[in-house]
């Protein structure tokens, strides 16, 4: 087919959106819900699993040394916990952090602490607070740990590791589950919507078989009318996501204790996605939006 054909294809499948005005906007909002619901789901499995991450970060490997354990020591210690793969940050604790920790941990025993102890801390062992990479594997990154010399103890929370790794595993089943749902479900409404579509303009679709035009001929105006609804529905979900996601992102960061508790500091900022949730909400609402349209035609075509 020449290139003026296909311009001409193009031009009748602009003019059909105009031509049918109320089919046209029936398929659009479709689309339109299809791809914010289906994005949200991703979007909210996608934080929910960041989240699980940042909780894993705070389940740090608690490490105490020897008492009297010299500074060059120390630093060689660090030194050699940083070489571990799994570790992910080492920060030292000092014996005096140790005693002020204490302090704040049993407030009840200030006048025990101010008689007997005082400021003298040397009876503490010095210590460090090491965060893995991988959550999964921090027994092995705390038996690594306690092998290197003057390690007293290094302990963590193998139960929070495990429920982690659990959690996970459920998040991605339930939001596997709800993502497959309800992209079924957007296909079935997009699928009856276009249907509808085309069903209206049927005998224009088969006086034109009649004539003699080709598949490809009729299928091509229904082709670009359905790629550029599914191109405007997929425009429009973005920008409606966008301006949700960003309320609640800025709610969430106003909740302090909750950001740090339970991790909602992992929410992904919308920024750091923008272009991969664009380009996701584009092609795939004119992906959809053209294939759909194309389908619904073989009916009316094979006559």
């Amino acid at each position: 087919m020449k290139l003026s054909g296909f311009k001409y294809l193009a031009d009748q499948g602009v003019e059909n959106i105009w031509k049918n005005k109320m089919m046209t906007f029936a398929t659009f909002c479709v689309l339109l819900i299809s791809l914010i619901l289906v994005g949200a789901s991703v979007l909210f499995y996608v934080n929910m699993n960041s989240m699980i991450v940042g909780l894993g970060a705070q389940n740090e490997i608690a490490v105490l040394l020897d008492v009297g354990t010299s500074d060059e020591q120390i630093a060689d210690i660090e030194r050699s916990i940083k070489r571990l793969d799994n570790v992910d940050t080492v920060e030292f604790r000092s014996k005096e952090y140790a005693l002020a920790s204490q302090r704040s941990k049993y407030p009840n025993a200030e006048q025990i602490f101010n008689e007997y102890i005082g400021d003298d801390a040397s009876f503490m062992p010095d210590g460090f607070s090491v965060t893995v990479t991988n959550n999964d594997r921090i027994d092995d990154t705390s038996a690594k740990i306690l092998a290197i010399s003057h390690v007293q103890s290094a302990t963590s929370s193998p139960q929070l590791a495990e429920f982690l790794r659990e959690l996970r595993k459920v998040v991605s089943i339930i939001a596997g589950a709800i993502v497959l749902a309800l992209a079924v479900v957007s296909m079935i409404m997009i699928s009856n919507t276009t249907k509808a579509s085309v069903f209206a303009r049927r005998e224009e679709i088969q006086i034109m078989k009649y004539v003699g035009a080709t598949n490809a001929f009729i299928r091509m105006p229904f082709f670009v009318e359905g790629m550029i609804t599914g191109f405007v529905a997929g425009v429009g979900g973005f920008f409606i996501t966008w301006a949700v996601y960003r309320s609640i992102y800025n709610v969430m960061k106003g909740q302090t204790y909750l950001m740090t508790v339970l991790g909602i500091d992992s929410i992904i900022p919308f920024g750091q996605i923008r272009i991969y949730v664009l380009i996701s909400y584009i092609v795939a609402g004119a992906l959809v939006g053209a294939l759909g349209s194309v389908i619904s035609t073989r009916k009316h075509i094979d006559v």
